[in-house]
This record gives structure tokens, C-alpha cells and sequence, in this order.
């Protein structure tokens, strides 16, 4: 039985790999910025699309110029749809955190509303230009398929997936823990004023931060792509996990969120075993159980209401 359990095992750590990957970002942002960005999910839905535009001749693209490009392998149109995906995404979270700079140090509900509607228009955007179709992302020969291994079958994309969000969360820490500039973002996350204090730019600061948060968005959607498919409500389903990643692990903690992740993937991932159509009400009892006996999360830092 057990053994059984393993391809639905695999199966849920890349999807909580790749959950944990889209909250870091969305965790960035409310670190520094202060705001719940409810455009998150349509800045994934936007990386899966300019990914599709990028590898599809009918993707959106339908330049008689593009027909050399898309005549290359799949494998550099794939590499550079991971390149091209997250930097249009980082311009377009650059422009939507300009917009959002009149709604500082005013109450958070104006930054909400803000990317409640950045939300809908990215969303409308993506349905004037692809439609309502859903597109499935074609993927390189070497990453697509399956192989047996034993008596059980496993997805080769689903393992490269797996492997892909975990080196890129690795990446990602390094960056925060090794680099000067990884220490100016969390110290911006503690106190931004004393960031600004210190002679650094907060503007240009929360700038970058939203655009690299917008990007880890991007990449998400465009691994979880070939998994999901891709269409325009495609953002409604990935932000919505999220948000129980970070509630679950605790605003704030970067391991609590990886924690959370792999907690949400394997529980969807075993539950869609025994009982497809719960899958994804099992995340939302999970969140209900943790948090109804520890509401900072997994590994949240206990408020001074609490001491």
C-alpha cells in the first residue's frame, strides 16, 4: 500500500515546492511593501502566457519576423521563455508598485483595492490578447513523458519540477543570506524607515522587491504551467494556496513557508490518492487545524500580545 504511495508522494512535494516558490515571492512583497498584493496570481497567469508566446508560433506572437526563431529545438526556446517569462513580469510588477507609491503610509485598504484591480485588468488583458482557450505549455523531448521504475510509473516533468523549485528556493536564500543586498531587503522587512535611516534608497528598494517578487511569480507559473494548463483565471488558483502557505508557515518565516509548501503539497497530493474531489478542501482543513491551536502558524514569531 505504502509503495503504491510513492508516485502521489513525489507528486506532492513538487507541488509544495513549487506553492512554497509562488509565497516567497508573495512573502517578499508584504515583508517590505506592506501589501497584501492581490495581483500575485495574474503576475503567475502572465509568466505562463508570455512563457507560450515565447515557445508557440500561436502563442501570441504572430509576427512573420518570429518564424527563424521558432524553427530552433525546443530546449533554448524553453530556456529562453524562463528568462523572457520572469523579466516581462518583473517590468509590469515594476509599473504596478509605481502605481501603488500614492497608497503609502495611507490606510492598507487603498494598496488592496489598488491590486484587486491591477488584478482584474491583467486578467482582462490576458483574455483580449490569448482568449478564453485553455493552452497547455509544450515542454523539451528530455523533460516530458514518464518512466517506470519498479512496478509503478512516474512523471518525468513532475520530478524535474520538483527539482527545479528546489534549487531555485536554495538560490533564493542564498541571495538573502550571502548578499548585501539580500540583507538591505530583510532589514527593509523589519524597519524600512531605519533602512532609509541608513542612507539607502526605500523607493528604489521596494521597486526591486516587487519586481523580483512579480518574477518568482512568473517562474512559478511557468513550471506549474504544463501541470495546471494554462488559461486566465489560472492566477485564482495559484494565489489562493499561497495565501495558506504563508498564513500556515507564519507571515515572515522564509523556512516556515517552504515548511508550509511541502506540508500543503503532500496532503493535497496524498488525499488525491484515496479521494480526488478533496484534494484541495484537505489544504483548507489543514490551515483550519494548524492555526486554530497555533494562529502565528508553523513558525511564526509570537506577537508581544502573546508574551
Amino acid at each position: 500500500m505504502l509503495y503504491d504511495l510513492i508516485p502521489h508522494i513525489i507528486n506532492g512535494l513538487a507541488l509544495g515546492l513549487l506553492f512554497a516558490l509562488l509565497a516567497l515571492g508573495f512573502m517578499l512583497i508584504i515583508g517590505v511593501m506592506e501589501v497584501i498584493n492581490l495581483a500575485h496570481g495574474s503576475l503567475f497567469a502572465l509568466g505562463a502566457y508570455v512563457a507560450l508566446a515565447v515557445m508557440v508560433p500561436d502563442g501570441g506572437l504572430p509576427f512573420a519576423f518570429m518564424e527563424p526563431y521558432y524553427a530552433l529545438p525546443d530546449v533554448p526556446r524553453y530556456v529562453i521563455a524562463l528568462i523572457v517569462g520572469p523579466l516581462v513580469v518583473a517590468a509590469v510588477g515594476a509599473g504596478l508598485e509605481l502605481c501603488l507609491r500614492r497608497t503609502y503610509g495611507q490606510d492598507p485598504l487603498y494598496g488592496l483595492l489598488l491590486t484587486f484591480g491591477a488584478a482584474l485588468v491583467l486578467e482582462e488583458g490576458i483574455r483580449e490578447i490569448w482568449g478564453s482557450s485553455e493552452y497547455y505549455l509544450p515542454i523539451p523531448r528530455g523533460i516530458s513523458g514518464g518512466f517506470i521504475a519498479g512496478d509503478l510509473i512516474y512523471s518525468t516533468y513532475r520530478i524535474y519540477a520538483a527539482i527545479f523549485a528546489a534549487a531555485m528556493i536554495g538560490l533564493l536564500w542564498l541571495f538573502l543570506n550571502r548578499t548585501p543586498y539580500g540583507a538591505i531587503i530583510k532589514a527593509g522587512a523589519h524597519d524600512g524607515e531605519m533602512v532609509r535611516a541608513l542612507g539607502h534608497n526605500l523607493s528604489r528598494l521596494r521597486l526591486f522587491v516587487f519586481a523580483f517578487g512579480a518574477a518568482l511569480a512568473a517562474i512559478a507559473g511557468i513550471i506549474m504551467a504544463p501541470i495546471w494548463g494554462i488559461r486566465p483565471v489560472v492566477g485564482v488558483d495559484a494565489v489562493v494556496p499561497a495565501f495558506v502557505v504563508i498564513v500556515l508557515g507564519g507571515v515572515g518565516s522564509f523556512w516556515g513557508a517552504v515548511s508550509a509548501g511541502l506540508l500543503v503539497g503532500l496532503v493535497v497530493g496524498l488525499t488525491a490518492a484515496f479521494a480526488t474531489d478533496w484534494s484541495l478542501l484537505s489544504m483548507y482543513l489543514l490551515l483550519l487545524a494548524v492555526v486554530t491551536f497555533r494562529s502565528r502558524g508553523l513558525a511564526g514569531k509570537a506577537s508581544v500580545l502573546e508574551s
